[in-house]
Protein backbone atom coordinates (compact mmCIF):
# COMPACT_ATOMS: atom_id res chain seq x y z
CA UNK A 1 0.00 0.00 0.00
CA UNK A 2 2.94 2.12 1.33
CA UNK A 3 4.59 1.62 -2.23
CA UNK A 4 1.31 2.12 -4.83
CA UNK A 5 0.88 5.24 -2.71
CA UNK A 6 4.83 6.53 -3.45
CA UNK A 7 4.29 5.57 -7.01
CA UNK A 8 1.09 7.39 -7.21
CA UNK A 9 2.60 10.90 -5.37
CA UNK A 10 5.96 10.71 -7.59
CA UNK A 11 3.90 10.40 -11.09
CA UNK A 12 1.52 12.82 -10.17
CA UNK A 13 4.69 14.82 -9.03
CA UNK A 14 6.21 14.28 -12.39
CA UNK A 15 2.56 15.11 -14.55
CA UNK A 16 2.51 18.27 -12.86
CA UNK A 17 6.09 19.42 -13.49
CA UNK A 18 6.18 18.16 -17.12
CA UNK A 19 2.91 20.57 -17.31
CA UNK A 20 4.15 23.57 -16.20
CA UNK A 21 7.93 22.96 -18.03
CA UNK A 22 5.85 22.33 -20.95
CA UNK A 23 3.84 25.56 -20.84
CA UNK A 24 7.00 27.70 -19.49
CA UNK A 25 9.13 26.27 -22.82
CA UNK A 26 6.20 27.10 -25.17
CA UNK A 27 7.24 29.37 -27.86
CA UNK A 28 4.29 31.88 -27.09
CA UNK A 29 3.15 34.26 -25.05
CA UNK A 30 1.14 32.79 -21.94
CA UNK A 31 -2.11 34.17 -20.05
CA UNK A 32 -2.59 32.44 -16.87
CA UNK A 33 -0.19 29.88 -17.89
CA UNK A 34 -1.73 29.20 -20.73
CA UNK A 35 0.08 29.66 -24.12
CA UNK A 36 -1.99 31.63 -26.51
CA UNK A 37 -2.13 29.59 -29.58
CA UNK A 38 -4.89 27.08 -31.10
CA UNK A 39 -8.16 28.15 -32.02
CA UNK A 40 -10.52 29.88 -30.09
CA UNK A 41 -13.30 26.66 -29.16
CA UNK A 42 -9.87 25.50 -27.46
CA UNK A 43 -8.52 28.42 -25.96
CA UNK A 44 -11.83 28.95 -23.99
CA UNK A 45 -11.76 25.43 -22.73
CA UNK A 46 -8.67 26.53 -21.37
CA UNK A 47 -9.82 28.99 -20.05
CA UNK A 48 -13.09 27.28 -18.35
CA UNK A 49 -10.62 25.32 -16.36
CA UNK A 50 -8.73 27.98 -15.10
CA UNK A 51 -12.15 29.38 -13.55
CA UNK A 52 -13.70 32.16 -16.29
CA UNK A 53 -17.04 32.03 -16.92
CA UNK A 54 -17.62 31.99 -20.91
CA UNK A 55 -20.02 34.98 -21.48
CA UNK A 56 -20.43 35.42 -25.24
CA UNK A 57 -18.33 34.88 -28.48
CA UNK A 58 -19.36 37.51 -31.12
CA UNK A 59 -17.03 38.26 -34.72
CA UNK A 60 -13.84 35.76 -33.39
CA UNK A 61 -13.49 37.21 -30.00
CA UNK A 62 -14.64 35.44 -27.10
CA UNK A 63 -15.94 37.43 -23.83
CA UNK A 64 -15.05 35.74 -20.61
CA UNK A 65 -15.31 36.70 -17.08
CA UNK A 66 -13.47 35.57 -13.88
CA UNK A 67 -10.90 36.81 -11.47
CA UNK A 68 -7.15 37.87 -12.32
CA UNK A 69 -3.70 38.76 -10.82
CA UNK A 70 -6.44 38.95 -7.60
CA UNK A 71 -8.87 41.61 -9.25
CA UNK A 72 -12.26 40.44 -8.93
CA UNK A 73 -14.86 40.17 -11.99
CA UNK A 74 -12.68 41.21 -14.95
CA UNK A 75 -13.68 40.75 -18.49
CA UNK A 76 -11.45 39.21 -20.85
CA UNK A 77 -11.76 39.37 -24.76
CA UNK A 78 -9.82 36.53 -26.47
CA UNK A 79 -9.44 37.47 -30.30
CA UNK A 80 -8.89 35.63 -33.36
CA UNK A 81 -9.08 36.84 -36.76
CA UNK A 82 -12.10 34.64 -38.18
CA UNK A 83 -10.49 33.18 -41.40
CA UNK A 84 -8.00 31.86 -39.43
CA UNK A 85 -9.31 31.08 -36.53
CA UNK A 86 -5.88 31.00 -34.12
CA UNK A 87 -5.56 32.91 -30.38
CA UNK A 88 -3.21 35.76 -30.91
CA UNK A 89 -4.59 38.90 -29.12
CA UNK A 90 -5.89 38.70 -24.90
CA UNK A 91 -7.16 41.55 -23.42
CA UNK A 92 -8.03 42.04 -19.84
CA UNK A 93 -10.90 44.98 -18.54
CA UNK A 94 -10.68 45.24 -15.36
CA UNK A 95 -13.64 46.63 -12.88
CA UNK A 96 -14.49 50.35 -13.44
CA UNK A 97 -13.55 52.79 -10.87
CA UNK A 98 -14.60 56.05 -9.82
CA UNK A 99 -11.91 58.05 -8.18
CA UNK A 100 -8.58 58.61 -9.45
CA UNK A 101 -6.57 57.31 -6.20
CA UNK A 102 -8.38 53.75 -6.74
CA UNK A 103 -8.03 53.66 -10.72
CA UNK A 104 -4.24 54.84 -10.56
CA UNK A 105 -3.97 52.42 -7.95
CA UNK A 106 -5.29 49.85 -10.02
CA UNK A 107 -2.71 50.56 -12.79
CA UNK A 108 0.64 51.20 -10.17
CA UNK A 109 -0.17 47.36 -8.90
CA UNK A 110 -0.18 45.97 -11.65
CA UNK A 111 2.70 47.81 -13.08
CA UNK A 112 4.66 46.73 -10.26
CA UNK A 113 3.78 43.20 -10.34
CA UNK A 114 4.47 43.10 -14.23
CA UNK A 115 7.55 45.16 -13.58
CA UNK A 116 8.42 41.84 -11.60
CA UNK A 117 7.80 39.04 -13.87
CA UNK A 118 8.64 40.52 -17.49
CA UNK A 119 11.29 43.52 -15.87
CA UNK A 120 11.35 47.39 -17.12
CA UNK A 121 8.89 48.21 -19.49
CA UNK A 122 10.48 49.39 -22.53
CA UNK A 123 8.02 52.37 -23.07
CA UNK A 124 6.40 54.17 -20.53
CA UNK A 125 3.83 57.49 -20.87
CA UNK A 126 2.15 58.69 -17.85
CA UNK A 127 1.09 62.43 -18.08
CA UNK A 128 -1.93 64.50 -18.30
CA UNK A 129 -2.37 66.68 -21.69
CA UNK A 130 -4.46 69.22 -20.25
CA UNK A 131 -3.47 72.74 -20.11
CA UNK A 132 -5.42 73.01 -17.04
CA UNK A 133 -4.01 72.38 -13.04
CA UNK A 134 -5.64 69.69 -11.75
CA UNK A 135 -6.24 70.07 -8.16
CA UNK A 136 -7.62 67.32 -7.09
CA UNK A 137 -9.16 63.86 -7.39
CA UNK A 138 -12.33 64.61 -9.66
CA UNK A 139 -10.09 66.94 -11.75
CA UNK A 140 -8.17 63.81 -12.81
CA UNK A 141 -11.20 61.49 -13.14
CA UNK A 142 -12.44 64.42 -15.65
CA UNK A 143 -9.36 64.37 -17.65
CA UNK A 144 -9.60 60.14 -18.08
CA UNK A 145 -13.35 60.59 -19.05
CA UNK A 146 -12.64 63.52 -22.00
CA UNK A 147 -9.10 61.36 -23.44
CA UNK A 148 -6.76 63.87 -22.09
CA UNK A 149 -5.09 61.66 -19.24
CA UNK A 150 -2.38 59.07 -21.13
CA UNK A 151 -0.88 56.40 -18.91
CA UNK A 152 0.67 53.26 -20.38
CA UNK A 153 3.50 50.65 -20.17
CA UNK A 154 4.44 48.08 -22.29
CA UNK A 155 6.86 45.38 -21.86
CA UNK A 156 7.93 43.47 -24.79
CA UNK A 157 9.77 40.22 -24.59
CA UNK A 158 11.09 37.99 -27.20
CA UNK A 159 7.20 35.79 -27.21
CA UNK A 160 5.04 39.13 -27.82
CA UNK A 161 4.07 42.10 -26.32
CA UNK A 162 2.25 43.21 -22.82
CA UNK A 163 0.37 46.90 -22.75
CA UNK A 164 -1.21 48.02 -19.90
CA UNK A 165 -3.01 51.51 -20.13
CA UNK A 166 -5.49 53.80 -18.21
CA UNK A 167 -8.76 53.54 -20.42
CA UNK A 168 -12.33 54.61 -20.49
CA UNK A 169 -15.24 54.46 -22.48
CA UNK A 170 -17.04 57.34 -22.69
CA UNK A 171 -17.94 59.39 -19.93
CA UNK A 172 -19.46 56.97 -17.57
CA UNK A 173 -17.19 53.74 -17.39
CA UNK A 174 -12.81 54.43 -16.56
CA UNK A 175 -11.19 50.98 -16.04
CA UNK A 176 -7.72 49.49 -16.43
CA UNK A 177 -6.73 47.47 -19.39
CA UNK A 178 -4.08 44.92 -20.17
CA UNK A 179 -3.42 43.69 -23.70
CA UNK A 180 -1.07 40.35 -24.33
CA UNK A 181 -0.40 40.04 -28.01
CA UNK A 182 1.46 36.65 -29.06
CA UNK A 183 4.45 37.25 -31.40
CA UNK A 184 3.91 34.45 -33.79
CA UNK A 185 0.47 34.14 -34.31
CA UNK A 186 0.19 37.76 -34.44
CA UNK A 187 2.61 37.83 -37.37
CA UNK A 188 0.73 35.13 -38.94
CA UNK A 189 -2.04 37.45 -38.45
CA UNK A 190 -0.93 39.89 -39.95
CA UNK A 191 0.67 38.19 -42.88
CA UNK A 192 -3.06 36.38 -43.70
CA UNK A 193 -3.73 40.53 -43.86
CA UNK A 194 -1.11 41.41 -45.99
CA UNK A 195 -2.47 38.44 -48.62
CA UNK A 196 -5.88 39.89 -48.41
CA UNK A 197 -3.93 43.60 -50.19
Amino acid sequence: MKRNFMSLFLSLTFCIAFAQTNADHSNHLTFKGVPLDGTLEQYIVKMKQNGFKHLTTKDGTAILQGDFAGYKDCHVGVSTLNKSNLVHKIGVIFQDQDTWSTLSGNYFDLKQMLTEKYGKPSNVVEKFESKFKREDDASNMYEVKFDRCKYFSIWETDKGSIQLTIDHNGVTSCFVKLLYFDKINSATVKKQAIDDL
